[in-house]
This record gives C-alpha cells, sequence and structure tokens, in this order.
C-alpha cells in the first residue's frame, strides 16, 4: 500500500505531505536535530533502567523517576541552545514559550511505568509543530534497540540502534487490511476507556476483531503505522503522549482523530487507524452495546 488513501480523504501519504509548512531543508534540520537529541536521551535512559533510581508520585497521581526529569532538562537545553526562538511544551517543566509560532512537544519517557518495572516498552518522544501543523517526530526505544520518525513529506521510518544498528532506515506503511473481522485492534487500558464512557462499544468492537492486545503507550502507534495493526485507541492520554506517534501514523498513510471525530489531539482521546477503517471504528465504538 502506497498510503495515499481514497479519492478525496482527508489522510493518507499525499493528503499528509500537503500539511508541511516549510522548507523541506528545514524539516530535514529539525528532524537531523531531533535524532541526535534522541541519541543523547537514550543513553541517559539507559543508564537508569532497571538501576533502581528512585521515583516519586507527582499531584496527579502519576509517576516520575530521576531519568525523566535529566532526560528532558538534556532536550530542553538542546532545544534553547539551537532554537532559542522556539516554544517548547513538556511533561515535567512548565511550558516555555508556548505561543511560538514553532514548538516541541517532549515526553522525556513514555512508558514511565514500564520503566520502573523492568519492561523494555519505553521511550522518549519529540515532535516539532509550526502554527498549529506537526512538523517532524521521533519516538525512540533504546531498550528495544528501535527509532520510528517522520517528517512532513518525507515519509515514516524505522531504524535499529543497537550497537549493531540494523542497516539503513526502513520505509513504514499502514496495512491494506479493509475488514475489521481480519484486523488487529489495539488498546491501551480497558479500565480507561469504560470510566470515560466515551467509547460504549469497545468490547463489542474488540470481540469482533480477528485479534486484540494492550499494546499501549508509544508501541501501539509504531504497530498501525508499520501495518501490524489496524488501530490503536487511547484515553486519559497527554499532547506530549501523541504528537510524535500521530504524525508518524499520517506519514505512514494513516489517519488520526479524537473519539469526537476531530483531527486534534489535545483532548485527552485518540484513534489512530490504518484511514480504511476509520470511520466504521469510530462508529462502532460510540454505539451502545445490546442488552443481553
Amino acid at each position: 500500500m502506497t498510503g495515499t488513501g481514497r479519492a478525496g480523504a482527508a489522510w493518507g501519504g499525499d493528503w499528509s505531505a500537503s500539511r508541511r509548512r516549510g522548507s523541506e531543508d528545514e524539516l530535514d534540520g529539525w528532524l537531523a536535530f531531533a535524532l541526535e537529541v534522541a541519541t543523547e536521551a537514550d543513553a541517559i535512559a539507559l543508564r537508569g533502567f532497571r538501576s533502581g533510581l528512585a521515583t516519586e508520585t507527582k499531584a496527579d497521581g502519576s509517576f516520575v523517576t530521576e531519568a525523566d526529569r535529566a532526560v528532558e532538562r538534556l532536550v530542553r537545553d538542546r532545544i534553547a541552545d539551537r532554537y532559542p526562538d522556539h516554544g517548547i511544551v513538556g511533561e515535567e517543566e512548565a511550558a516555555f514559550q508556548a505561543d511560538a509560532s514553532v514548538r516541541w512537544y517532549v515526553d522525556p519517557i513514555d512508558g514511565t511505568h514500564n520503566f520502573m518495572r523492568g519492561v523494555p516498552l519505553f521511550g522518549t518522544l519529540m515532535a516539532c509543530e509550526r502554527d498549529g501543523e506537526l512538523q517532524v517526530g521521533v519516538l525512540s526505544a533504546p531498550a528495544l534497540g528501535e527509532r520510528w520518525f517522520a517528517r512532513r513529506g518525507g515519509g515514516a521510518w524505522s531504524a535499529g540502534t543497537g550497537p549493531a544498528g540494523s542497516g539503513a532506515p526502513r520505509r513504514m506503511a499502514v496495512s491494506a487490511i479493509d475488514s475489521i473481522a481480519r484486523s488487529q485492534l489495539l488498546f491501551s487500558s480497558l479500565p480507561d476507556l469504560e470510566r470515560t464512557r466515551l467509547a460504549p462499544g469497545v468490547m463489542p468492537l474488540l470481540r469482533s476483531a480477528w485479534r486484540s492486545r494492550g499494546f499501549g503507550d508509544f508501541w501501539g502507534y509504531a504497530l498501525v503505522a508499520d501495518g501490524s495493526a489496524e488501530a490503536m485507541v487511547e484515553t486519559d492520554v497527554s499532547v506530549w503522549d501523541l504528537a510524535a506517534p500521530v504524525i508518524l501514523v499520517e506519514e505512514a498513510g494513516g489517519r488520526f482523530t479524537d473519539l469526537a471525530g476531530e483531527r486534534r489531539f489535545d483532548t485527552r482521546t485518540m484513534l489512530v487507524t490504518n484511514g480504511l477503517l476509520h470511520d466504521e471504528i469510530l462508529a462502532r465504538l460510540h454505539e451502545a452495546p445490546a442488552a443481553d
């Protein structure tokens, strides 16, 4: 599948490229910078992984580790040095120049709970936005030895980061599956979905799929972008969790909206799909289950 989408559809590779806000050289520079910083962030995260780092509970009840804070401080410092006029919106510190035309979203360790428990599914997420349109995204998972990245009009890519690497980056594309009965559907947390009451049809939908799995955090989005799953649904998520994954999905030919069907990532809900199944899955999520 080339990821071009259906004629007139507001998704697909060509449509995503039309959302570019800057020259190719400019976006390539932002992407190269983010990849450089990700390498530094990886080293910090790996030093702290399975090392018994102290954790704290934040006011919202979530956890933070020394590694979260150290990675975000590194990324903020690098952005401030290279692009002092850019804004920064991150998880662990207050927003900086949040009304800037160009701003970065930073999740220092997406999957902090995994990181704390020694599960290697965690990663640093960075995305750059201009005038409300995401332009660059990087997801780096050092314990997996893998990284995913995208820029508008440049496609979505996967590359190894382990000692031996994995050769040239590999281009990603969403799947061409157009039937829920043949689809693999992903979610982050069924209790979270049920608590919000925003997706009353989630259980009948999952039961009608070929397969469903709880691959949460960035991992689910990467699997959709790579054609390994057809959809990922999530609630109780923040902009820094979503910015990098959603541009990856769009550049791979897929589609994202919140659970109200709007193309936005600031409402704490998210559905990403291969595009072909998006409207059907969204409608099914809103269906009230049949009475027993």
